[in-house]
């Protein structure tokens, strides 16, 4: 195998392990700090789950991050309140 292909592969699987490991991520996210109301952490599980990589990018734009948002939000006012 030539520098090239090695090059090639090495980028492959380095992508193959940054994608599982952003899965994992979500996978976990979505466990340990979705809220149980109804069946909802159940489902955002089991979209984790079958649709793997697809499944955590949907969780990561539409659950994850607007509740990284909204917690920054909350900690932004504290920090105004308290300096003043």
């Amino acid at each position: 195998m030539n520098s090239l292909q090695t090059l090639f592969v090495l980028c492959v699987l380095l992508l193959f392990l940054a994608g599982f490991a952003f899965w994992i991520w979500m996978l976990m996210d979505c466990a340990t700090k979705e809220p149980s109301a109804g069946n909802d952490k159940i489902v955002w599980i089991l979209i984790i789950v079958f649709t793997q990589i697809i499944g955590a990018l949907i969780y990561y734009f539409v659950r994850h991050r607007p509740r990284r948002f909204a917690e920054w939000q909350r900690v932004s006012v504290i920090q105004q309140r308290l300096q003043s």
